[in-house]
């Protein structure tokens, strides 16, 4: 109670910089958006850390947030400082019972990793078993909570000036995903339907957790060996081997969704570390959402509409993902965004990701859509729309980081050519089923 009531003095000042600008907008007064930017940082900036992503997810839909708001936004660094021993050994003693040492053969003091949420500790189990331990930080439920209140009200003052792009369905779907990802009983589902989907892709690893260890607010999984993708890239690795990663990261996000309509939604480079083959080691699976297959079937159609320039195809498509009330108008600028995300998948031939040279081109193309859809009465995204785009968005920039040169179009063809919906949904729920993931938190 007493941290909330910190965190929220802490920003109010801030807020009600944000406030007041507003009004000398509505008066006709001019609005900085670089200063109000700055004080959306403010606000951000002393938060926990889980709503880091919610603010780079909002930075990658196309006009969300001004460039100044986007730019603001990447400073900021979930950087929650790791829990002291002492500290830990009460956490522990909170999840495990005080006789919690004794289930480890050994256990690491030092924190291996800080996350967002929680930090995670190196172990080995008394069968010689070597596992990581995620234990979360304390409180973060009633943190989360306040954060979100923060959040909203911030994004919300901003959408007084501007409301091109409607988010309210975005901030549903960001708080049940935070709200998901607090449940590490979930997130261990999660990691045992990865393993299942992802049987089939030898260049992807996935931990399985350890049951009678795991609990809401801690995650005993298998260690996995591998090294950070920047440290790899540091030793200048190969051609080959620079491709060796992306496939397997290709295959790792892209497998669940196309087979099994799962997406992984925060292809962050801290999230998976690089095998000695090259392969993946998937590691932080809290962020996952699941889809029906006519929404999977909307981005196939999507695709195939793009391919042949079919608009009813494609207002067809953008309908199974759960946009309403939206004129041809509309579609067609939302099509230079999806042409856009779609362009590698749709020339047969080795490339890079992405062959304009300009750094800026991908802002150009979004301040271009922005512009249409301001123009065209705006737009509201569905919530079902809000990963997927952050997803391709993200894993491009990884792409690029990693110098990939891949042949894009045939690894998706071997995803979507036997596509069937009806098969997918069937093959979902058994996989559902078999693994014991809870009900999606609906918001």
């Amino acid at each position: 109670m007493f941290g909330e009531l910190r965190r929220m003095v802490r920003t109010s000042g801030a807020v009600g910089g944000i406030a007041a600008r507003i009004a000398g907008h509505k008066m006709g007064l001019r609005t900085d958006h670089a200063t109000h930017a700055g004080d959306l940082k403010s606000i951000l900036g002393g938060l926990k850390g889980p709503l880091m992503k919610g603010a780079q997810l909002l930075s990658t839909i196309p006009g969300a947030l001004p460039d100044e708001y986007a730019a603001e936004l990447a400073q900021l660094q979930a950087n929650a400082p790791p829990m002291g021993w002492s500290f830990v050994r009460r956490r522990m003693s909170a999840e495990l019972g005080r006789d919690w040492e004794r289930r480890f053969r050994s256990f690491e003091h030092e924190a291996a990793a800080a996350a967002s949420l929680g930090q995670v500790h190196r172990a080995v189990l008394p069968d010689g078993r070597r596992v990581a331990c995620k234990l979360q930080y304390p409180d973060m439920q009633a943190t989360v909570d306040s954060d979100l209140r923060q959040f909203r009200m911030a994004v919300g003052l901003y959408y007084r000036i501007d409301s091109t792009i409607k988010q309210d369905d975005v901030l549903v779907e960001l708080t049940a995903r935070l709200q998901e990802e607090l449940d590490y009983l979930r997130e261990a589902a999660n990691l045992r339907l990865y393993n299942l989907m992802l049987a089939g892709c030898p260049d992807v690893s996935v931990p399985m957790p350890v049951e009678d260890l795991t609990t809401r607010r801690l995650l005993v999984m298998d260690w996995l060996d591998g090294r950070g993708v920047q440290s790899v890239l540091d030793a200048d690795p190969s051609q080959e081997q620079r491709d060796a990663m992306a496939r397997a990261l290709f295959h790792a996000w892209y497998v669940p969704l196309y087979r099994n309509g799962v997406i992984h939604g925060d292809p962050h480079m801290g999230n998976f570390t690089v095998r000695p083959d090259y392969g993946l080691n998937l590691l932080d699976l809290g962020a996952i959402r699941i889809f029906p297959a006519r929404f999977v079937q909307g981005i196939i159609d999507l695709y195939r509409a793009l391919e042949t320039n079919d608009e009813d195809l494609a207002y067809h498509a953008y309908q199974a993902w759960g946009f309403v009330n939206m004129s041809r108008e509309t579609m067609r600028v939302l099509n230079e965004w999806a042409r856009f995300v779609y362009e590698p998948l749709m020339q047969d031939r080795v490339r890079a990701i992405q062959e304009n040279d300009d750094p800026q081109y991908g802002r150009a193309v979004a301040e271009r859509v922005y512009a249409g859809l301001k123009q065209t009465g705006g737009v509201r995204p569905p919530r079902e729309f809000v990963l997927v785009d952050r997803s391709a968005i993200g894993l491009g920039s990884v792409f690029l980081r990693l110098g990939a040169k891949l042949n894009w179009y045939r690894l998706f063809q071997e995803l979507i050519a036997d596509f069937d919906s009806a098969k997918l949904a069937a093959r979902q729920a058994e996989l559902l089923q078999q693994a014991r993931v809870p009900p999606p938190v609906e918001g």
